[in-house]
């Protein structure tokens, strides 16, 4: 799985008009299934997201975590972050898991956040979406399992 995280002190997104999902201070990040993974891989993933030190401390330096500010989690799905992008001029999505299985692992690190962490909010699986945010820092991470 990918996940990529952005500080921010504002995300929301909307489907068609309306405001699906949104988060104060936290972090957006927007998430790849690919094939081969599983629950495990996803497990890792949220324990990652909720324990990288991305918030400064009082000294400003980066050592609290998602855990440690209580922040908002939204999670947006985004399989494009799967693709192969080594050839040509355009993306190659093999990498990515079928969409059954994308959205059935998505579910999961959704439901698994929901009861791990107080403030979470998800993008829709397969919409259209319009995410907005405001990236502080700016702070963006790549994390894969």
């Amino acid at each position: 799985m990918i996940g990529l995280l952005q500080r921010v002190s504002t995300a929301q997104v909307e489907v068609a008009g309306e405001q699906v999902g949104a988060i104060g201070p936290g972090l957006l990040v927007l998430v790849a299934v690919q094939r081969g993974d599983d629950e495990s891989r996803a497990d890792r993933l949220l324990e990652r997201l909720l324990s990288y030190r991305v918030f400064p401390d009082a000294t400003g330096r980066m050592n609290l975590s998602l855990r440690d500010t209580g922040g908002g989690l939204l999670l947006v799905p985004q399989f494009t972050l799967a693709a192969d992008t080594r050839k040509g001029t355009r993306a190659s999505f093999t990498p990515a898991a079928a969409p059954e299985e994308g959205r059935r692992l998505f579910v999961w690190l959704l439901s698994r956040a929901e009861a791990a962490h107080p403030r979470v909010a998800a993008g829709r699986f397969g919409a259209d979406m319009r995410v907005s945010l405001v990236n502080e820092g700016p702070v963006t991470f790549w994390l894969e399992n």
